[in-house]
């Protein structure tokens, strides 16, 4: 099977294997591990903040930093089908006490206009007011599209005027800066708080990390504790990180010129293809999927008529041109 359902199910490669096993650990929860503070340090200065926290999931990651900026009973934007309104099973309601308003584009990008209407002032105790924007760069339900710089730009500075806070879940950021080019640091001055992932794209078996400022840093830290994410010897898994920032980057070139062959196949206009992420409408999406398994290929249906293809580090390019052969017939 070729399996293009997501890039998560990636396994670590022999040399981050060996990586993993010669990290040298501590005990994390005690601040005492030192793999996991080089990670940490590299990770928080790449995008150009002055810290950032090592955790196991990027849900997590994400909870921690939305919440950090959203007060209980206050509410953070989002695009409709951002990550964290559709993939996180309501823990931002469930855990934080955070709602959620949205926008909607069909490319997931910053619609200030929208935005605008949307955002709402402290006007007293009948209404919720916005505390919090949150974008997603790249956007995963928008075809891995990147979010242009100059519209996070523009958002930045309305909700600077506004006293609000943006977050940014750049689980993929690592796919944008290769697409565009854009210093890390540029889209990390976007954001009050990033969120970013090691284990979509880059190929770590685990790991995300909250990046922001000190203080906040900080205090997402007791939250990690308090959420059950406080880990012990996690350096081993520090390591897979670090090799994955050292070697798995660059190549994500590659996984974006497989995409866009994906894509041509499946009759998507490949120049609409930014980054790893293919979406595409058929009437019946999970009938798709199951011709798609009968034809050797996994696929994923990411909503009743949207299909999903993302390429990963474990498909080589002789792997792409037989999906892409298997697909064209469906």
């Amino acid at each position: 099977m070729i399996d293009l359902r997501s890039d998560t199910i990636t396994r670590p490669t022999e040399a981050m294997r060996a990586a993993m096993a010669r990290a040298d650990v501590g005990d994390d929860v005690y601040g005492e591990d030192p793999t996991v503070r080089a990670l940490e340090e590299r990770v928080a200065g790449l995008l150009g903040h002055e810290a950032a926290l090592f955790t196991p999931t990027g849900s997590m990651a994400n909870v921690l930093g939305v919440g950090l900026l959203v007060p209980p009973g206050q509410e953070v934007l989002c695009e409709s089908r951002a990550h964290i309104a559709r993939a996180e099973l309501g823990a931002h309601g469930a855990v934080s006490g955070i709602t959620m308003r949205t926008w909607s584009h069909p490319r997931g990008r910053v619609d200030l206009e929208a935005i605008q209407e949307l955002f709402a002032p402290d006007l007293g105790p009948f209404f919720v007011p916005t505390a919090a924007i949150s974008v997603e760069n790249t956007h995963n339900f928008a075809g891995g599209a990147v979010l242009p710089l100059d519209e996070l730009a523009d958002l930045r500075a309305f909700a600077d005027a506004r006293g609000a806070a943006v977050h940014l879940d750049g689980a993929r950021i690592w796919n944008a800066h290769v697409a565009t080019g854009v210093p890390l640091a540029e889209y990390g001055a976007v954001a009050d708080v990033v969120c970013v992932c090691l284990s979509k794209g880059l190929g770590a078996p685990v790991g995300s990390l909250v990046v922001g400022r000190e203080a906040l840093v900080a205090e997402a830290r007791v939250r990690r504790k308090r959420l059950g994410g406080g880990m012990r010897q996690v350096g081993i898994l520090a390591a897979a990180g670090l090799h994955a920032l050292d070697h798995h980057v660059e190549r994500l070139a590659d996984d974006h010129a497989h995409a866009r062959l994906l894509a041509e196949a499946c009759g998507v206009d490949p120049q609409t293809v930014d980054t790893n992420i293919v979406t595409f409408e058929r009437p019946d999406a999970a009938a798709f999927v199951t011709a798609a398994r009968e034809a050797g290929v996994l696929a994923g249906a990411v909503g009743a008529r949207t299909v999903r293809l993302v390429t990963h580090l474990d498909v080589t390019r002789a792997d792409v041109e037989v999906a892409a052969k298997a697909l064209a017939c469906l």
